[in-house]
């Protein structure tokens, strides 16, 4: 059956929680991580219907905090190759599963889809003020004596992290614009099913002779509401490990929320309800989408995914 016409289709645009391809606690099997990848492509079937435009965006902080500690493991033997061509390289291999993944669901229902994954660049401000204070602690723990060495032949900062050791930290500016956004919403609506974005970008400033990678790492939230600016998305779904947002959360006061204004969001996140560790990264991006023409935003879990779009689960925020 053919796809029915881009103007009759919704856009949408998924962006994956860390728990997609781990569970904390979990190793970092190749094995693993495509069983958990395999089960979150299967709860989100029922999203695949033949009017639905979709990309899909991932994390990837552990998986490029391993490939850190692996280039520091074998410095003397080879050169450590720099974050950017870190973040390259985990998108490539993350795209990878959650293409085979999707694939594999195609074909088990009958699903009439492609899928395929875009290394994708995103450009952010080399006067971000993130690169005067990087905050991002990626890697595994050092000594201080380790760490006063790493600094020296990785020439990125390292900071002790709460009393478990010292980590390198890099920047977390915000991103501006996704590169290969053109090529991204070209293939969304010929109805291939694109993971993009993946790890919230490959950073990159622009340079007289084109981009320039640098060593930081991209908030995956926020850089998935700039694609979805970008193609042309109406929706955004955040997906992470809880139903809802809540207000309180971990607390007896506890307060779910199905419904946020763009005010109200902005308010409860001056007011300090959403944290930096935590939600306090999705309610910047919904904002940032919202404010800039989208429509809704969505968070809500893989599992609920189907039922929020339906508006019988998750939170959702409007203009």
């Amino acid at each position: 059956m053919p796809l029915p016409s881009a103007s009759s289709s919704e856009t949408l645009v998924i962006a994956l929680g860390g728990n997609a391809l781990r569970k904390k606690g979990e190793d970092f099997s190749v094995e693993t991580q495509y069983r958990n990848v395999l089960r979150s492509m299967q709860n989100l079937r029922p999203l695949f219907t033949p009017d639905r435009r979709i990309a899909i965006t991932h994390g990837n902080g552990p998986q490029v905090g391993v490939e850190f500690h692996r280039n520091i493991l074998a410095r003397d033997w080879y050169p450590p190759y720099p974050l950017d061509v870190l973040n390259a390289d985990t998108q490539g291999w993350i795209g990878y599963l959650i293409v085979n993944a999707l694939h594999q669901v195609f074909l088990e229902h009958g699903i009439r889809r492609q899928a395929t994954a875009v290394v994708t660049r995103v450009e952010v401000d080399p006067e971000d003020p993130a690169f005067q204070n990087p905050t991002k602690p990626i890697g595994d723990f050092y000594s201080e004596e380790e760490a006063r060495r790493l600094q020296e032949v990785l020439g990125l900062p390292m900071r002790e992290d709460a009393g478990r050791g010292w980590r390198a930290v890099v920047p977390s500016p915000w991103p501006r614009h996704v590169v290969e956004a053109p090529v991204i919403q070209e293939l969304v609506q010929k109805g291939v099913v694109t993971v993009a974005v993946g790890g919230g970008g490959i950073p990159v400033v622009r340079r007289d002779h084109g981009y320039q990678g640098v060593p930081a790492v991209i908030d995956k939230d926020r850089a998935s509401a700039v694609l979805a600016l970008e193609i042309g998305a109406r929706r955004l779904i955040i997906l992470t490990e809880v139903d809802r947002v809540y207000l309180n959360f971990g607390t007896p006061q506890a307060q779910p929320l199905e419904h946020l204004t763009l005010r109200e969001a902005e308010q409860y996140l001056a007011e300090g309800h959403f944290p930096p560790g935590n939600m306090g990264p999705k309610i910047e991006a919904a904002i940032h989408f919202l404010r800039h023409g989208g429509q809704e935003v969505i968070i809500t879990s893989i599992e609920r995914a189907h039922q929020a779009l339906q508006g019988l689960a998750g939170t959702h925020l409007h203009p």
